[in-house]
C-alpha cells in the first residue's frame, strides 16, 4: 500500500461539482493499493500516516505528527500511484490492485483511520474527482507499507 502525503492548510475533493470531503489544516493522503495488500499493510500505512512527523514544533522543526496536532486527514483513493512507469511512455497498471480489491482495502484503511483519529474525510472511490489543496510548505512525502 502506498500513500503520497501532503501537509495542507486546506483541502477538499469535489465529484460532479459537489464537495464530498474537506479538511482544514492536516494531511491529504493519496492512497494506492497493490496486489497482495491486506490488513497488515492497511494498519501499517495508517500508523505511518498518523505518526509521520511533518508538523512544526515550538522550535519550527518538523517534529510533530498528525496524531500530535489533531489535524484533519483527507484520504483519496488513487490507483495510478501503483502504476509501473519504469519503461516506455505509457504507464502499466498491472502493479495496481484490481478495483474490487482496491475498494476493499481502501475502505478498510478509512475504517481504521476513523476509529483512530478524529476529522477523517474521503473522496469517492472510483469516481472522477477534482482534488483541491493548498500544500503547506510545500511538504510532500511518499510512504509505503509493503
Amino acid at each position: 500500500m502506498i500513500a503520497l502525503i501532503q501537509r495542507v492548510s486546506t483541502a477538499h475533493v469535489d465529484v460532479d461539482g459537489e464537495t464530498v470531503g474537506a479538511i482544514g489544516p492536516g494531511l491529504l493522503a493519496l492512497v494506492g493499493v497493490q496486489p497482495g495488500d491486506g490488513e497488515a499493510q492497511a494498519q501499517r500505512l495508517l500508523e505511518r500516516v498518523l505518526g509521520y512527523r511533518v508538523f512544526a514544533d515550538g522550535a519550527g522543526k518538523m517534529n510533530r505528527s498528525l496524531a500530535d496536532t489533531g489535524g484533519g486527514l483527507l484520504l483519496v483513493s488513487q490507483f495510478t500511484l501503483a502504476a509501473d512507469t519504469r519503461s516506455g511512455r505509457r504507464p502499466s497498471f498491472t502493479t495496481a490492485a484490481p478495483p474490487e480489491q482496491g475498494r476493499r482495502w481502501f475502505d478498510r484503511l478509512v475504517a481504521l483511520a476513523r476509529a483512530a483519529h478524529p476529522g477523517v474525510e474521503t473522496g469517492r472511490f472510483g469516481a472522477h474527482m477534482q482534488v483541491h489543496l493548498v500544500n503547506d510548505g510545500p511538504v510532500t512525502f511518499w510512504l509505503e507499507a509493503p
